[in-house]
């Protein structure tokens, strides 16, 4: 029945569509926002499964990259990586500082729904190299512009012993149980929710988390929680794909040391999520005792996928396989479907002009992405993006960086990809192609780049091309559809 009720949705003309409720009704918006959450953590979150249950679930949601700083740059722009310039996650090509010093601030999600009238917050992890004692303007910690409120922190992925920059002021957290930081960000967002709501005003809050990050440290008490468990075994668990990328093509089995640290740490990243978990539960809970949950839209995603194992790869990120750039968007509340699933190619660049159009309120014509609000209701537009960008630069190799690793031979080469509902193709720096058929291998563990034919390659390539090198909705959106 489900199968049936997606085709007839996919089918469906255009003036069918759900149509938006007037501009009078602009519902109030809770994004959860997490760091490094792959799809396989979803099955231990029972606040995600209601979720779903009570709203949409896009299976083909793609992050632009799957590295921090260039996908968060995304989503707050709408914006490629290859138009904003962050590629990385600090230096001279990525990071806060380079954000900040190319203005890209003054034109965010946060500043469109602040200039419609909304009441902002923003609680968390921001960008990579912003640190709460920053004082880019003179004075104080500094607040973006966009932010009503403010509760942000640095580098605290131990979730413990931090300092958040609360609305120009710092604060520092210690150890206890009670410091542990997805709590206190869980309740300053519940507090910021029931205050504006009494006040009437419609609201965006984003709540940014750094669970389940490395080093993946649960709140104290699920420290002790689900003994046993083990990394998934899939079919690409230890294994290297058919024709593998030089880069992957010769790596050694997975040690039996190595397999010991994945179980672990896969055990410490369900430990984590748990509190974010909670914390949805939570929020919801909070926007239904405010009298306001049917005129709310609650959006849960993650900057980026995981892999731990696949592929014979060290736990970490930056690839163009699923684990790392297919991650959640669920979505539940206000105009947003009922359990349904959708399968068109959504992207992280969209979100910003999502909120945008539930605000009634327009973004500027750089952004590169799409209002996905007729699909929330209900609706497939006929002529949908066909294709998702990735875009993967230079490696992650400076020690500084958070996600730095030693094992270098684990991070690809810079690429460039193409990701739709059924393949995914790739081109690397050095000249390596990949293609997976996801429908007939879904696990992408045979390369079939050499079989196709030269025609075919041909379209790959300009389609690619032109999607790498376009520029706000006018030059993205055919480039999305130019690929069959």
């Amino acid at each position: 029945m489900l199968v049936a009720a997606l085709l007839t949705a996919a089918c469906r003309p255009e003036r069918e569509i759900a149509t938006s409720p007037p501009a009078a009704v602009r519902p109030n918006i809770v994004f959860v926002l997490v760091d490094d959450l792959s799809k396989n953590l979803v099955r231990y979150m029972p606040n995600v499964l209601a979720l779903q249950r009570d709203g949409t679930t896009f299976t083909n949601y793609t992050v632009t990259d799957s590295l921090c700083c260039p996908s968060r740059a995304s989503m707050l722009t709408g914006r490629y990586p290859h138009n904003t310039g962050i590629v990385k996650n600090h230096g001279s090509d990525g990071g806060f500082r380079l954000f900040h010093r190319r203005g890209q601030e003054r034109s965010t999600f946060a500043t469109d729904l602040q200039a419609a009238g909304y009441r902002t917050a923003f609680l968390g992890k921001y960008l990579n190299e912003y640190e709460p004692r920053k004082t880019v303007v003179a004075g104080k910690p500094y607040v973006p512009p966009g932010w009503d409120q403010w509760f942000a922190g640095g580098n605290d992925y131990a979730n413990v012993n931090y300092t958040l920059n609360e609305n120009g002021r710092l604060r520092w957290y210690g150890t206890r149980p009670q410091d542990y930081l997805t709590d206190v960000l869980s309740a300053k967002a519940r507090k910021f929710i029931t205050s504006t709501a009494a006040e009437g005003k419609p609201f965006l809050v984003e709540v940014s988390t750094y669970a389940p990050h490395r080093p993946y440290r649960p709140a104290p008490r699920d420290a002790a929680s689900f003994p046993g468990l083990t990394a998934p075994r899939t079919a690409a668990f230890g294994r290297v794909p058919v024709n593998a990328p030089k880069w992957l093509a010769r790596h050694s089995p997975l040690t039996s040391a190595q397999l010991r640290h994945i179980d672990y740490n896969f055990r410490r990243r369900v430990q984590s999520v748990q509190a974010v978990d909670r914390m949805i539960g939570d929020l919801r809970a909070t926007l239904t005792k405010a009298g306001i949950a049917g005129r709310t839209l609650v959006v849960f995603s993650s900057d980026n996928g995981y892999h731990m194992g696949e592929y014979r790869l060290a736990p970490g990120k930056q690839t163009a396989f699923d684990l790392d750039v297919n991650v959640p968007l669920v979505a539940a509340g206000a105009g947003v479907k009922v359990g349904q699933v959708i399968s068109a190619v959504v992207e992280n660049v969209d979100l910003r002009p999502t909120f945008a159009d539930l605000a009634g309120t327009t973004v500027p014509a750089h952004v590169d992405g799409r209002s996905i609000r007729p699909l929330l209701a209900g609706g497939i537009p006929a002529l949908w993006r066909r294709a998702a960008l990735i875009e993967h630069s230079d490696p992650a190799t400076d020690p500084a960086d958070p996600d730095y690793t030693r094992f270098t031979e684990n991070i690809p080469p810079a690429y460039e990809a193409l990701r739709t509902s059924s393949f995914t193709y790739v081109e690397y720096v050095d000249g390596g192609r990949e293609y997976y058929d996801r429908r007939s291998d879904p696990h992408q563990m045979l390369n079939l780049v050499a079989k196709l034919a030269p025609g075919r390659l041909s379209e790959l390539s300009a389609a690619l091309h032109g999607l790498a090198t376009c520029e706000g909705a006018s030059t993205c959106w055919p480039a999305a559809r130019a690929v069959s």
